[in-house]
C-alpha cells in the first residue's frame, strides 16, 4: 500500500487552544466546560480523567468555575452564567469570535442577518441568540422560503465548506434579484485549508480515511467532499474502528482529519495500515492481485 496524508488535517489553534486553557484550569480547582468542549470524545474522556465535568444544562452546574466551549456562546448565555453566580472562562475560538463580531455588524449596518449552517449546531446557535430577527439555511430549497428583504447581510458557520456557502450566497441574489446582498466570510482558514486537502488527497486515492467525532460538523463536511472524488471513504474515530477487509495491498490510502482529532489519534492510524501493510503476505511468483489478507494472529497486534 501506499499510504498517504493530507497536506492539512487535524487540529486547528483553536481547539489545541481550547484543550490546552481546560487541562491548565483543571489542576486549579474543580471545572466545568458548558458542553463539549470540541466534539471528540477521545479528548472529552481525557479532561474527565483530569477531573473535568462536563454539562449540557447549566442548571446541572455544580462548580463555581464554567467554561465556555471552542463553539463559542451568545451574549445572552454568558449573562444566565453569571447571574448564576458562576465564573466564567472562555475557550471560544478567535475565529468564531470574529464571526460573532461580522454578524453584529451585519445587524448594526441594517442587514436582515442570514447564517449559513446547521440550525441546531451549538456555534449555530451561540451566533443567533442575541438576534431578534435572522435566518438560518442550509439548501437552495430554505433560500426559497425566506421572507422578501430589502437587505440581507450573509454569514456562515465557520466549518461550512466554502464552495457551499457561496453557491448558497449566489441562490440568494438570484432569489431576490432586487435585495442588496452583503456577504461577510467567516468561514475558518483551517476548515478551508482541511477542506481543499481533502479534496486533494481524495483524488489521489483508492480509498480515504477520515477522522473524526461523529458529531463534529467539519469532519462529516470532510467525508463529503471526500466521497465526491473517492468511491471508497471511511469516517472513523480511531484505530480501533479501521477493519482490514477494507483495503487491498495495492492501494492508495488517504488520511484526513477533523480539526478536533488529536495528533496521535492520527499517528495511530498510519501506524495501524502500515502494520497491516507489512502482514500483506505473498510468494515471489504471486502477482499483486492474489496475495493473502493477513491472518487474525498476525492483525492481533493492531486491535
Amino acid at each position: 500500500m501506499i499510504i498517504q496524508r493530507a497536506q492539512h488535517l487535524g487540529m486547528c489553534f483553536g481547539v489545541r487552544d481550547a484543550i490546552a486553557l481546560a487541562q491548565s484550569e483543571a489542576s486549579k480547582g474543580p471545572l466545568t466546560v458548558l458542553g463539549d468542549l470540541v466534539h471528540n470524545e477521545t479528548v472529552l474522556e481525557d479532561l474527565r480523567r483530569r477531573g473535568v465535568r462536563i454539562e449540557r444544562q447549566l442548571e446541572s452546574v455544580k462548580t463555581d468555575r464554567v467554561m465556555i466551549t471552542a463553539h463559542g456562546a451568545s451574549e445572552t448565555r454568558l449573562r444566565e452564567v453569571h447571574h448564576q453566580g458562576h465564573h466564567v472562562l472562555e475557550a471560544t475560538c478567535p475565529l468564531v469570535r470574529f464571526a460573532h463580531d461580522r454578524v453584529a455588524a451585519l445587524v448594526r449596518a441594517g442587514f436582515h442577518p442570514v447564517i449559513i449552517g446547521q440550525r441546531d449546531h451549538v456555534e449555530v446557535l451561540g451566533l443567533t441568540e442575541d438576534l431578534e430577527d435572522f435566518d438560518v439555511v442550509l439548501s437552495e430549497d430554505e433560500i426559497r422560503r425566506l421572507a422578501p428583504r430589502a437587505r440581507f447581510g450573509v454569514a456562515a458557520q465557520t466549518t461550512q465548506p466554502l464552495a457551499r456557502v457561496q453557491s448558497l450566497v449566489t441562490a440568494l441574489r438570484r432569489q431576490f434579484p432586487q435585495a442588496e446582498v452583503r456577504f461577510v466570510d467567516t468561514v475558518c482558514l483551517p476548515t478551508k485549508q482541511r477542506q481543499k486537502a481533502a479534496e486533494e488527497i481524495a483524488q489521489q486515492s483508492d480509498i480515504v480515511i477520515v477522522v473524526g467525532g461523529p458529531r463534529s460538523n467539519n469532519t462529516r463536511e470532510l467525508v463529503t467532499t471526500s466521497s465526491r472524488f473517492c468511491a471508497r471513504v471511511h469516517h472513523i474515530q480511531s484505530a480501533a474502528d479501521l477493519s482490514a477487509a477494507w483495503f487491498q495491498p495495492t492501494d492508495r490510502v488517504g488520511i484526513t482529519a477533523g480539526t478536533s482529532t488529536p495528533d496521535s489519534i492520527i499517528d495511530g492510524i498510519e501506524a495501524w495500515l502500515r502494520r497491516l501493510d507489512a502482514a500483506w503476505s505473498w510468494s515471489p511468483s504471486e502477482e499483486l492481485s492474489t496475495r493473502t489478507a493477513p491472518s487474525e494472529a498476525a492483525l492481533a497486534p493492531m486491535r
